[in-house]
């Protein structure tokens, strides 16, 4: 039997889904059975599957049809050019965060960054590989999550200069940085009912939600980030696309100045920035 035989069985699994959704995350996780490269799945359809590999497959469409995503079935993300492994001891990396490290990059290159809740690792092991002489810390409360960063940072050839730090915040955080970075927990209590199956179900609940009102995180990054700035230093976080006034007046309570709001390809409100004086 060829995949191509296979595919309306494993559409049949996936009734509940768009059928384009659908297609597309079908060919997905067959290339990772298969091991071949996702964008030459065509190429592949005609290819014959064993026993062993249509098990598989129909193990993995039906913990798709109940919601788990794509990428913790195969245990890597893309992210900025680059495939992160993910576990279900980190946020999967995601597009909007990519606006993120945009705004950073395109304020020209920090020669010490710290990343705070770095989670995969996603924004430290970039901003290291976009940045080739950065020495970068990145912090996570979760040991777990640490791990899966070191795992990334090795992956991309940057582990020599990221510092793995167990920290609940700037608790256990030394120095100060030309570039603090951040991707806090920013969903409010009441707002995680509402979404989607595959994040609420998936990914850890303590870097969706403070269990408050969703700005806890940046009042205390937004405190105790000047004293850990050199003068000159950025600060740039993610924030949800309700957040950004409350976010930006956090900012210059503390005391930045040239505070900006930066949307993402959507044109919604996602990345906020400050500059230490």
């Amino acid at each position: 039997m060829t995949l191509q035989d296979l595919m309306p069985a494993l559409v049949r699994q996936m009734a509940a889904f768009p059928r384009a959704d659908a297609v597309r995350d079908i060919r997905r996780l067959a290339a990772h059975v298969l091991q071949v490269s996702p964008d030459r799945m065509t190429l592949h359809m005609g290819d014959d599957v064993t026993a062993g590999q249509k098990a598989q497959l129909h193990v993995l469409i039906a913990r798709r049809a109940a919601h788990e995503p794509v990428s913790k079935l195969i245990g890597q993300r893309a992210f900025w050019g680059r495939d992160f492994a993910v576990t279900p001891d980190v946020l999967d990396p995601r597009p909007e965060t990519e606006c993120l490290i945009e705004a950073c990059l395109g304020a020209g290159p920090a020669a010490r960054v710290l990343d705070l809740g770095t989670g995969s690792g996603a924004i430290a092991v970039t901003l290291a590989a976009e940045w080739d002489a950065a020495a970068v810390t990145a912090t996570d409360l979760s040991h777990a999550a640490l791990d899966v960063a070191r795992q990334n940072a090795v992956r991309h050839d940057v582990g020599a200069r990221i510092e793995f730090v167990g920290s609940d915040w700037f608790d256990a955080v030394d120095g100060c940085y030309d570039l603090i970075v951040s991707n806090p927990p920013y969903i409010a209590l009441a707002e995680m009912t509402g979404l989607a199956p595959e994040v609420r179900g998936h990914d850890p609940r303590m870097a969706l939600t403070d269990e408050a009102d969703g700005l806890t995180c940046y009042r205390i990054i937004c405190d105790g980030a000047l004293a850990k700035m050199v003068s000159g230093g950025r600060l740039a976080v993610e924030i949800g696309p309700t957040q950004g006034d409350a976010v930006a007046l956090m900012m210059q309570e503390a005391g930045l100045v040239e505070i900006e709001i930066r949307p993402d390809l959507d044109g919604r409100n996602r990345v906020v920035l400050g500059r230490n004086r």
